[in-house]
């Protein structure tokens, strides 16, 4: 959103690991198992960016967000905000330090009391905080409020239950700007609303963040929306980010297969353009986070799979040879995919083997996202 964003990075998370145990047992309650539901994600965020987060469902991207704020406890690495460590973070320190990142739910509805008002919502936090200004400055405050967000004074003596879902997203997004953050975690801001009221609710994020020097975290599986709003982008798959880079150049020069694979699934007004743009379908299923594939978490539905070094060597998030310095991508044979050296392979994940296509299948040579999205 912002032309340029600081040096500094208001958040650096380090190698950030979330393992959910499976429990069974009647009597004797043992762990069997584990999610790996983030494992070893390392990303910054400077201070007035906003950095989108993207990947299919189940891919841990929501349990991110939930652990950079601690609202999940992560079972390892780090999360620095401001200088500091708050990945083990209890008690009172913790509590204090809520009051500077904040979150957004995906649905309005559930994230919000039935029971409370508006007026009930917005003065929790600034209680909680020790932010009362008194009656008068309380009154002129929560005014402001749902000014900044478009709704009329009018909307703080009434119930969640009388606004619509783009109203109550609105309500949300002031509940989380009442204690004045620094950092706001969008959860799929916009994914239960209607496409004229997702136009609406992004510009109004827009403008805060121009207004109040704001801090982004958006996590969504919209890749329009992404592109829309973002400075960066990370692509997240089965607990690790696969590629990073910024928003523009990610669209124009994807590098990694599962984020060329995505981009190709965005459909495209024009039919002569649709019949002859790059299409990556992929084979299978999403595998388990309770057991991830060993070495490279894609090869299982990779188009570019290789007999070694795919199957048993995790890649690293780096930069490739002639790439530029922001963009980073975790894949062997990145540079070989994207010179066209490598041809995709049609993928039987059930079979184990790989059998090249037949001419027209897939191009061999990746088209321009821009031209297929017809910018």
């Amino acid at each position: 959103m912002t032309e340029s964003a600081s040096e500094q990075p208001l958040l650096d998370v380090r190698d950030l690991a979330v393992h959910f145990p499976i429990r069974r047992g009647l009597i004797l309650d043992r762990t069997v198992g584990h999610v790996y539901a983030v494992d070893g994600v390392s990303l910054m965020i400077a201070t007035g960016e906003t950095y989108g987060l993207v990947g299919e469902s189940g891919c841990g991207k929501s349990t991110l967000g939930r652990a950079i704020l601690r609202l999940v406890t992560p079972t390892a690495g780090h999360v620095v905000f401001d200088g500091r460590d708050i990945a083990h973070l209890k008690g009172e320190d913790l509590r204090t330090m809520r009051r500077r990142f904040q979150m957004v739910f995906q649905d309005p509805m559930s994230s919000l009391n039935p029971r409370q008002s508006v007026e009930s919502l917005l003065m929790e936090g600034i209680k909680a905080h020790g932010l009362s200004r008194g009656a008068e400055g309380d009154a002129a405050r929560l005014r402001e409020l749902v000014d900044a967000v478009g709704l009329p004074a009018a909307a703080l003596r009434r119930y969640p239950h009388e606004f619509s879902g783009g109203q109550r997203q609105r309500i949300g997004i002031a509940r989380a700007l009442c204690v004045e953050p620094d950092l706001i975690v969008a959860d799929e801001p916009v994914s239960a609303l209607d496409v004229s009221v997702q136009a609406q609710v992004l510009n109004l994020l827009a403008a805060l963040q121009a207004e109040l020097g704001l801090t982004y975290l958006v996590i969504a599986h919209d890749l329009a929306v992404v592109r829309h709003v973002s400075d960066r982008v990370g692509v997240m798959y089965l607990g690790g980010l696969v590629e990073e880079a910024p928003s523009q150049e990610l669209y124009d020069d994807p590098q990694h297969p599962y984020t060329r694979s995505l981009l190709s699934a965005i459909p495209v007004p024009d039919p002569e353009l649709e019949d002859r743009r790059e299409r990556i379908l992929l084979t299978g299923d999403l595998p388990s986070p309770a057991a991830p594939p060993p070495g490279c978490r894609f090869h299982t539905r990779c188009p570019w799979r290789q007999p070694t070094r795919c199957d048993d060597e995790r890649p690293q998030l780096r930069v490739i040879e002639g790439g530029t310095p922001g963009h980073r991508v975790s894949c062997h044979w990145a540079e070989d995919i994207r010179s066209g050296r490598l041809r995709p392979h049609h993928v039987d994940p059930e079979a184990g083997n790989d059998d090249v296509l037949g001419p027209g299948a897939v191009p061999d040579a990746p088209g321009s996202v821009t031209e297929i999205l017809g910018r």
